[in-house]
This record gives C-alpha cells, sequence and structure tokens, in this order.
C-alpha cells in the first residue's frame, strides 16, 4: 500500500464536499508529475491524507482512499471547461484521474504544527518551493500523521 497527499481548494472540493459525494473523480489535474503519480503508482486502496490549500489555514483536514483505477480525465475533452486541453485526443488522452473517496474528516492539522514535528521534517509537502497538488507520503509519515490526529 502506498500513501499520498491530495491538495484540494476548500472553495472546489472541501473534505465536506467529499464526504457528501462518495467516491469522486479527482479532475483537472494538468502537472505531469501529479498525473503520472496518479497513471502509474496509484493503486486502488491507497490512503490519502485530504489537504485543504490556498485558505487561511492550509493543512490536512481528512482521510481519504484511492477508490478506482486510472482512467482518462473526461473534463480535457469539454471545450467549455476550465480544464480543456486541445492536444488530448480519445485516443491519445494527456490527463488521467483517479477515484477518490473521503473516509473521515478529522481535526485540522495546520502545516505550522507538521513544520513543527522532527519526525515530518522531510515530508514532500514540506519542502521549499514544493507546490504539486498531489505528493507521495511515506509509510512513517503517515504513522506519525495519524497518530497527531489522534491527539486532542
Amino acid at each position: 500500500m502506498a500513501y499520498w497527499l491530495m491538495k484540494s481548494e476548500p472553495s472546489e472540493v472541501s473534505i465536506d464536499d467529499a464526504l457528501a459525494m462518495g467516491a469522486a473523480p479527482w479532475f483537472g489535474v494538468r502537472n505531469y508529475q501529479a498525473r503520472n503519480f496518479m497513471r502509474d503508482l496509484m493503486k486502488k486502496g491507497d490512503g490519502i491524507l485530504f489537504y485543504h490549500s490556498s485558505c487561511a489555514e492550509p493543512g490536512v483536514v481528512g482521510l481519504a482512499e484511492v477508490a478506482s483505477i486510472p482512467y482518462p480525465d473526461e473534463t480535457q475533452f469539454d471545450a467549455q471547461s476550465k480544464y480543456y486541453d486541445p492536444k488530448a485526443t480519445r485516443e491519445t488522452p494527456r490527463w488521467i484521474l483517479v477515484d477518490v473517496k473521503a473516509t473521515r474528516k478529522t481535526r485540522l492539522l495546520k502545516l505550522a504544527e507538521l513544520r513543527e514535528h522532527p519526525d515530518l521534517v522531510e515530508m514532500t509537502i514540506l519542502k521549499k518551493g514544493n507546490r504539486l497538488s498531489i505528493t507521495q507520503v511515506t509509510a512513517h509519515e503517515w504513522k506519525v500523521i495519524n497518530q497527531l490526529l489522534k491527539k486532542d
């Protein structure tokens, strides 16, 4: 099993929205490295830290899991979508997604709190200049974060 951190702006899809939707496509990713994670490495059942970004207090707000195998992101073919890609074709799609199923809302584990924990100093989300919407999380980081989420 692998672990991931996936960012969502709460104004787009919040943890509450995700819980209400059940499994839903993680569409609109337009970064090749993040796409490659979904296409090549993510497996059904992998664990996800659901992370709110571009908000007043960014941080982990819930847990989720990969709920499907990778498949083409339909928004790339829709000329009306902000995620439209005129170079993408159904024969050779450029953008791939997976379905994500939120499993539970957690307390807000703020970015500042993540930065304070010595076992998380190498976590990708904490590295200077990192802006990827999907990053890998080690098994140790997953365990530490789950322990932190259990604290009041």
